[in-house]
């Protein structure tokens, strides 16, 4: 089985795997997965450690594939490099999942975490997750890129970063400023520690 690249008849073998790692197809696949910008021929020919024309010539094999295959995505060659990108006729579905997703309810783990920026902001990550007693990396990321949290600088001693609420945040709960959120005290639970009671 061979793949034939459309602009020179070029034949390319099937996409086996090496002896010591994954084919050439695949290899060049996950590189583009994890691209944040489009990376050039030539940086994926020195990462694969194949000539210039061989990697060339497994893109626009791919890219026709795709286009072939109706695939909702699309390998595309910009501003000098190559990088995958939702095809055009998709555009509709995506923003619709784009926007639904805004619109979705947190889950209890962003809830808990919302919270305990809200009522000790600025607060660092470290701080939230022995808080919570889990890490909440993760869930600082999602109400980031929801824009319910932001970031609020660096804390003078140790460096790390702080986060606080938002506009949004006041907006979607329908409060003028943080001095309207209700009190935490009453649904605190009986054993909370000490310390954890005076910073609340």
């Amino acid at each position: 089985m061979t793949d034939t690249t459309p602009d020179t008849g070029t034949t390319l073998p099937e996409d086996a795997p090496d002896d010591d790692g994954p084919g050439l197809r695949a290899s060049a696949e996950a590189i583009l997965l994890v691209v944040d910008e489009p990376v050039s021929t030539l940086t994926l020919a020195q990462l694969l450690e194949r000539p210039v024309p061989e990697i060339e010539a497994v893109l626009r094999a791919l890219s026709a594939e795709y286009t072939e295959q109706g695939r909702g995505f699309d390998l595309r060659e910009v501003a000098g490099g190559w990088r995958f990108y939702t095809r055009d006729v998709c555009a509709p579905v995506v923003e619709r999942f784009v926007t639904d997703g805004q619109q979705a309810r947190l889950t209890q783990a962003a809830l808990e975490t919302l919270a305990v920026i809200a009522y000790r902001q600025p607060v660092s990550r470290a701080r939230v997750s022995a808080i919570r007693g889990v890490n909440s990396d993760g869930v600082i990321r999602t109400l980031t890129l929801r824009g319910l949290i932001e970031d609020a600088g660096q804390d003078p001693e140790s460096q790390a970063h702080l986060y606080r609420t938002t506009g949004y945040f006041l907006e979607r709960l329908g409060l003028r400023d943080l001095d309207e959120l209700p009190d935490l005290a009453p649904y605190l639970p009986d054993d909370l520690p000490d310390d954890l009671i005076e910073e609340t």
